[in-house]
């Protein structure tokens, strides 16, 4: 069987970076919220085509934290996609909100914006599109919507490292946006990982009090937060990692070329519908994913 993701063939080809990189770190010996998050944090924030970036503990996390640091809470409500990671919704909950599911365009497989109007409600708050499997909403439509409403637009930016909708990266769009690294991301940590990112630095700043128990302050707190720190190993990691982001998209993108090519007799004999690329979005294909209906007799196939 081929592996979907080999990180041990991937770490063979950055051994010598990534070894003197944990190296830094370790000789260092200050392994939270140290130099080399600073760094990664402004690196980042420069990749995605924004003013700040906050690391944070999990992809989980940082949708939580956003949330959060736009002040939602308890009686509001977020519309968002039924179909996406479990993540999504879990972290409207845990932010004490309610989500409001809407179904995706089957074409990009992300938020539907002639869904969402009917489904706003005086207790909404916030849009929460997601850019599933690599591929960018269609933000334009959402953010009029949102502007029309007066709500914030979140962007969940867990599979979409590198996406670019109208030749702008995904996080750059809405109020605030959120980015997982875990291992098998476009961008990948060696471990759980995430980052908030946003154009206002006061929600910036009230991400990072968030992230570390309210602090302004050691020991001081300013408000209601948590434990949740991108750690110094980890983030050492990821400034190498960020450096080959852009040419191992490019990469998945000429693999997704072969795919379309390899698999169009597909189309006929089992009815596949493969990912297209809308003309405003550069997928980044973090899955490329089929439709088939006849779904068992294709895994069976495939099994023989």
């Amino acid at each position: 069987m081929i592996p979907v993701f080999d990180l041990t063939r991937q770490y063979a080809g950055l051994k010598e970076e990534i070894d003197a990189a944990i190296g830094r770190v370790l000789a260092r010996g200050r392994f939270i919220l140290g130099e080399e998050v600073a760094t990664f944090e402004e690196e980042f924030a420069a990749a995605c085509g924004v003013a700040c970036a906050v690391g944070v503990a999990s992809g989980t996390d940082a949708l939580h934290l956003a949330l959060r640091a736009c002040g939602i809470g308890p009686g509001d409500e977020v519309i968002t996609v039924s179909h996406t990671a479990v993540a999504t919704v879990a972290a409207i909950e845990l932010a004490g909100a309610r989500p409001v599911l809407v179904d995706v365009d089957p074409r990009r497989y992300t938020m539907d914006p002639a869904r969402v109007e009917e489904r706003i409600t005086p207790r909404t708050r916030a849009i929460l599109p997601v850019h599933l499997y690599g591929c960018p909403a269609d933000l334009a439509p959402l953010l009029e919507m949102a502007r029309r409403y007066g709500l914030l637009l979140i962007e969940d930016c867990a599979q979409a490292h590198g996406a670019r909708y109208r030749g702008r990266p995904v996080g750059s769009w809405g109020e605030i946006a959120a980015f997982s690294f875990y291992p098998t991301k476009n961008l990948g940590a060696f471990g759980d990982g995430g980052a908030v990112v946003t154009n206002d630095p006061t929600l910036a700043e009230r991400v990072r009090l968030l992230r570390e128990y309210g602090w302004a302050r050691r020991y001081i707190s300013h408000l209601r937060g948590t434990n949740s720190r991108l750690d110094e190993l980890q983030a050492a990691v990821l400034r190498v990692k960020l450096r080959y982001l852009e040419s191992w998209n490019a990469r998945r993108r000429e693999i997704a070329a072969l795919y379309r090519e390899l698999l169009s007799e597909g189309v006929a004999r089992w009815g596949l519908v493969l990912p297209e690329e809308p003309p405003d979005a550069r997928h980044v294909y973090h899955l490329y994913v089929v439709r088939t209906p006849h779904r068992d007799a294709l895994r069976e196939h495939l099994k023989s």
